[in-house]
């Protein structure tokens, strides 16, 4: 596999896809792999990232299978190189995640790894994507995490990063930052399940987009947005898990996004149209852009702004101050 590089004009084109669920061929999963491919075409990514849910394997019959089908649309002739993480779907019944990854890394384009033993999960692993004049230089850095499936039963919700994910972060972070001579290596991060953070930022941010049906992050607190934070290097947070939902917002410097519900046999909301979004990165210092693709063809470069209720009250607060 060759290794991924910024293009002569500076910049790295991802896309998102997620929240596939697919079962067993039906109708709905071939239209899912349709607007796969249309967005593909139309968006001719660099890399293509899974965040989670690839396939609903407790309603699959062959999930194997399932999981070939529904990342057919980069692993076929011209397809691109490709990444994914695992959501709380993936492995329920059936097959493993470790089988799962076994069967992915031997599909043509895929960068996924095992990732170390002794990490909690499975595909924590790193991808660079080097400078296009120097290419033995790292100018962006990819964290991919196994976010887990569920919380202890006395806990219940959504599981969480674990701290030997976190501590494999930092001690990425810290080695790249070594090697770039004391520079942090700006980088993303792609996971399933949302943060706590998300909560945090949809509540008392100005955010753009929907949400529609809350944050499912965990009801722990991990730790690994303060880690981020800390070392300084990680701009964007991308996530999949609630399909309803595809808002961002900047949180102390770091973007939350949701990502784009891909697929069409997961649940959704009426007027709410499937599609993906895409992250654009640039070698220089510039912020990276992100935008939507949608199954009606259009492309949403802004969406719309939403503002907390607190953040309306200071407004109008400020407002009859100046009046």
């Amino acid at each position: 596999m060759s290794r991924l590089r910024f293009n002569e004009d500076g910049t790295f084109k991802i896309v998102q896809f997620t929240d596939i669920h697919w079962q067993n061929g039906e109708p709905a999963d071939w239209r899912s792999l349709a607007l796969m491919k249309e967005i593909a075409a139309n968006e001719k990514p660099d890399l293509v990232v899974f965040t989670g849910d690839v396939i609903h394997s407790e309603l699959t019959a062959d999930p194997k299978a399932a999981f070939a089908d529904a990342v057919s649309v980069v692993t076929g002739e011209g397809g691109v190189p490709w990444a994914f993480v695992f959501g709380n779907h993936d492995a329920e019944e059936g097959v493993s995640r470790n089988e799962l990854m076994e069967l992915a890394r031997k599909l043509p384009g895929c960068m996924a790894e095992q990732g170390p033993v002794d990490v909690h999960g499975v595909g924590n692993y790193r991808l660079s994507v080097h400078r296009s004049a120097a290419p033995e230089e790292v100018g962006a850095s990819l964290y991919l995490f196994d976010s887990g499936s569920y919380a202890p039963q006395e806990i219940g919700g959504s599981a969480w990063i674990h701290r030997s994910q976190i501590d494999w972060y930092v001690r990425e972070s810290s080695r790249l930052k070594a090697g770039n001579r004391g520079n942090v290596v700006r980088s993303l991060a792609f996971f399933h399940i949302p943060l706590p953070e998300f909560n945090e930022v949809w509540d008392f941010r100005a955010c753009c987009g929907h949400n529609f049906e809350g944050v499912g992050c965990p009801k722990i607190n991990s730790g690994l947005f303060h880690a981020f934070w800390e070392r300084g290097d990680v701009k964007g947070v991308f996530v999949g898990h609630d399909h309803v939902n595809d808002y961002w917002g900047t949180l102390h410097g770091i973007r939350l996004c949701y990502g784009k519900a891909t697929g069409y046999n997961g649940y959704g909301s009426e007027g709410l149209p499937r599609g993906a979004r895409i992250i654009r990165l640039h070698e220089d210092e510039r912020p990276f852009d992100t935008w939507l693709r949608l199954d009606n063809g259009q492309v949403v470069y802004e969406q719309p702004v939403h503002i907390p209720a607190i953040q309306d009250l200071i407004l109008q607060s400020n407002k009859r101050l100046r009046s």
